[in-house]
């Protein structure tokens, strides 16, 4: 069976192309060996399940290791109805585990059937099953996100807790090691409680190791993945090129990573006159294709945001209006952003990737067109923005908003307009790409909060920074900023948007030529 760029559920080196996961693999295998107890959390689709299969492989394979594993996903609510009720149900999974694996074991816990009845039974039973089996066992739990509303669970987690602290003694024999694997870090969890007043104060899991290990995937990471998919297709791709581009969009993130490869052979390469060359157009293709899809990833991401109304607001302002709002590990809205994937680590709080960048930047211009500008919709789509050779008139469409935005700021609430009018441009601008090409944003944080715009549209590139009006000394620091940036991607023309809340404004829009580059000024 031919392999393939796997996308859904867990990867298997032998039917899929995978990348090197070798760097994640050594420091959880680190964790383990020292008898840490952690929760290896991380968002969906990001390589979770993978990493912990992997491992309890190797553990299988070292002789002084042996690895349980169980999976909490899609259990009967019944587990929780009360701790004795969690505790017959786990005990069935043991029985469960061992049945095909080793009968020995299988028949010392069938022996204990009906002993096992409460958690205090349940701890003398762990201790018993360790020292009979004599070697170091590693309690390998998946889905834990299944349990984590429920009280007995926490229960669970405090008999693991108190068997822990007390692990030199040999009647409190346990796990070496316990892994939980899910999307929440198990140390929040009275954040998810049903009954948080019934918490306990000090968590009962707070013995365990921060999990620290980087799960996101280098370029260097990639490149392997690449490399093998050319060799057996016999596929010419310049790989650290492509690799660092996949980076570029992803900032690693496993599901984005193989989603991209896997739009290319699926959809791409076979349009193509010479599907046996990867090129950066490609990837850009890809991206086009992807940001465009519905999938689970990002039905998930835009769930997360909507569910939660602080996350959504401290999204809309660092992607909308370029504030800067310094990384702070223990403010909770901060904390449920990176554990669902919206935010990575930085001096700063910034969107994890460009692929969500983009995402949410859509749905956030979609939703501000729905609820106001539903009606202007179908104009924007004119075909008379694209000339006979496929490029695109962006003065033109840049003409076309000022005349929209001159008609609703008459008509409109001036402070919405005012607050939202960056996504009114986005919203204005997405259907007449749509399908051609794509654009992508990258706010710049400083008092400028200017944002700037890369547009592709076929094979053609258009640079457009959006700014607030500050008076003229702003301004020609703008055109100063804009040209540099025309000069990083090598272009020679350039386009400006300016909102400009004065009420005396001349409604503006002109070429300019400075230092060397041409310059479409629109005053909105």
């Amino acid at each position: 069976m031919k392999k393939e760029f796997n996308v859904t559920g867990n990867c298997f080196a032998e039917d899929h192309y995978m990348m090197d996961n070798s760097r994640q693999l050594r420091e959880v295998m680190a964790l383990v060996d020292s008898g840490k107890y952690f929760t290896l959390n991380r968002p969906r689709q990001f390589g979770k399940t993978t990493t912990i299969n992997t491992i309890s492989e190797q553990l299988r394979s070292a002789e002084k290791y042996l690895p349980i594993e169980l999976n909490f996903q899609g259990v009967d609510s019944q587990w929780y109805e009360s701790d004795e009720a969690f505790v017959i149900r786990f005990f069935q999974h043991l029985i469960d585990f061992f049945e095909y694996r080793d009968k020995n074991v299988y028949q010392f816990l069938i022996s204990k059937s009906d002993e096992i009845i409460e958690m205090r039974t349940l701890s003398k039973l762990v201790t018993d099953l360790i020292l009979k089996l004599d070697k170091k066992v590693v309690l390998l739990i998946d889905e834990v996100d299944a349990s984590s509303n429920y009280l007995p669970f926490l229960s669970f987690l405090a008999m693991l807790r108190t068997k822990y602290l007390a692990r030199k003694k040999p009647y409190q024999a346990t796990f070496h090691s316990v892994v939980l694997v899910g999307v929440h870090d198990i140390k929040s969890l009275k954040y998810k409680l049903r009954n948080p007043e019934e918490a306990q104060y000090n968590s009962p899991w707070n013995i365990a190791t921060d999990f620290e290990v980087e799960m996101a995937f280098y370029p260097k990471e990639i490149e392997p993945m690449l490399e093998e998919y050319g060799e057996a297709e016999g596929v010419a791709i310049d790989v650290p090129t492509i690799a660092e581009r996949l980076y570029h969009y992803t900032s690693g993130y496993p599901f984005l990573v193989s989603k991209l490869c896997k739009n290319i052979v699926d959809k791409i390469l076979k349009t193509k006159e010479n599907p046996k060359v990867w090129t950066l157009e490609d990837v850009e293709a890809s991206v086009q294709l992807m940001v465009r899809e519905d999938n689970t990833n990002f039905d998930s991401l835009i769930k997360n945001l909507e569910n939660n109304e602080e996350l959504y607001d401290l999204v809309y302002d660092i992607l909308v209006d370029g504030a800067i709002v310094p990384f702070n590990p223990h403010d909770p809205i901060t904390s449920i952003g990176r554990m669902y994937g919206v935010f990575k680590r930085n001096g700063r709080l910034k969107i994890h990737n460009r692929i969500y960048e983009q995402i949410i930047y859509n749905y956030m211009a979609s939703k501000t067109l729905r609820k106001y500008l539903s009606s202007n919709r179908e104009r924007f789509g004119d075909s008379t923005y694209v000339d006979d050779d496929y490029t695109l008139d962006f003065e033109r469409v840049l003409k076309k908003f000022q005349a929209f935005m001159k008609a609703q700021r008459s008509e409109k609430d001036t402070s919405f307009i005012e607050r939202q009018w960056r996504l009114i441009f986005l919203a204005f601008l997405e259907p007449i790409i749509n399908g051609k090409g794509h654009s992508f944003k990258e706010v710049e944080v400083s008092e400028e909060k200017r944002l700037d715009i890369v547009v592709t549209h076929h094979h053609y590139k258009y640079i457009l920074e959006l700014k607030l009006w500050r008076g003229e000394k702003k301004h020609q620091e703008s055109l100063d900023q804009l040209t540099d940036y025309l000069s990083i991607h090598s272009v020679q023309k350039g386009y400006l948007l300016i909102f400009d809340s004065r009420k005396t404004k001349g409604w503006e829009a002109k070429w300019v030529v400075h230092k060397g580059k041409e310059i479409f000024a629109v005053w909105v």
